[in-house]
């Protein structure tokens, strides 16, 4: 395989029900949309990918800058470091509506480092690459002469063909007691069995393909799409969308008006979704991510 990650699939696009009516409010309504025919990567970009756009390119990613007070001018600037959201898991149970239960900004973490010390990436190679924000994906894409997907081409090309199924291999979460991917088992976020083998990040590829012969599409890491975050709409006097459809503006896509920046939609949950938390390893999922946040969770594929 190519560093640039050449062993993409290529899809011929055609019409498919996105979205649900049976999970979480921001994934309804589920509509028909059709998408063009494309090409998408058949793995996440991993760390040897992203190492050899940095080694040719020498970006240096988000994590790795240390924000300003001109960008952050109420900030303490003690606490204007760079560094990322690490997932640290609690030694017994928290309230599971305080995220600040489990997430802490780490210091000197970024991609070469995601858990924020010296330990090298020697032995991730092949996982995917983490604590990337939109502009550090969006760049990578640009470098390997390709693009990000968007949402609808992203959800797609999860379902792999199995319209309105809620996971991306079927009815089933775990079809005859087998794994089908990254995902928590246990009590989330302090207690993890490890049923799949894996407290954080899988190798890529580590469980089945889809039918579309793509892996990772649901868990391991949630991933980036071109797509600005915004409620799912439906034209009044039409049951479908129109063909490739796309989200809101940056603006619609803010939290609230004051917010910096906008978000962007992230599609497949991660190795941190879990029965009783966040069931959001399923091909409609979509999760609101600011574009200037990265997190040890977060990674990508290219399409084109």
């Amino acid at each position: 395989m190519d560093v640039k990650g050449d062993d993409m699939v290529a899809l011929g696009g055609g019409e498919f029900w996105m979205g649900s009516d049976d999970h979480y409010p921001e994934e309804a309504p589920a509509r028909r949309v059709r998408v063009d025919p494309f090409r998408i990567d058949a793995r996440p970009v991993t760390n040897r990918q992203f190492r050899a756009f940095v080694r040719d390119t020498g970006h240096v990613t988000l994590a790795e800058i240390a924000p300003t007070l001109a960008d952050y001018p109420d900030a303490d600037p003690t606490l204007l470091v760079a560094g990322s959201s690490v997932f640290v898991p609690p030694s017994r149970p928290v309230p599971l509506d305080d995220p600040g239960g489990w997430w802490r900004f780490v210091p000197r973490a970024h991609w070469r480092q995601p858990l924020g010390n010296s330990r090298g990436l020697e032995s991730l190679l092949d996982h995917p690459v983490v604590h990337v924000a939109y502009e550090d994906a969006a760049a990578y894409a640009t470098w390997a002469g390709k693009r990000l997907p968007s949402e609808a081409e992203w959800e797609f090309a999860a379902r792999g063909g199995l319209d309105r199924a809620p996971y991306a291999w079927g009815e089933a979460l775990e079809p005859g007691g087998r794994h089908m991917a990254n995902y928590w088992h246990g009590r989330f976020p302090f207690n993890n069995d490890l049923a799949d083998g894996y407290m954080r990040t899988s190798p890529a590829g580590s469980f089945p393909a889809n039918t579309f012969g793509l892996f990772d599409m649901i868990g391991n890491v949630w991933e980036w799409t071109t797509d600005w975050y915004a409620q799912a709409q439906v034209p009044a006097k039409s049951c479908c969308v129109p063909g490739n459809p796309r989200g809101g503006s940056e603006a619609e896509s803010r939290a609230d008006p004051a917010d910096r920046v906008g978000r962007k939609v992230l599609k497949g949950g991660s190795h941190l979704c879990a029965p009783n938390y966040c069931q959001r390893y399923r091909p409609a999922a979509r999760l609101a991510q600011p574009i200037d946040s990265p997190t040890c969770h977060i990674g990508f594929r290219c399409a084109e």
